[in-house]
């Protein structure tokens, strides 16, 4: 399943598609897909390098 980093607040959730507003920080946010897809982060099923802040 993609995982989906908040781009203001940095929460992360995993689901099909994100939401509209961040369960977080309840703001309408952009979310972006920070789901693994190289062999040096599959164990974390997330890329830590994607989003950061």
């Amino acid at each position: 399943m993609p995982s989906w980093k908040c781009s203001k607040c940095g929460y992360t959730l995993e689901a099909q598609t994100p939401p509209e507003v961040c369960p977080a920080c309840k703001l309408r946010c952009e979310f972006i897909d920070n789901s693994c897809y190289t062999p040096d982060c599959v164990d974390k099923g997330i890329d830590p390098r994607i989003g950061s802040k």
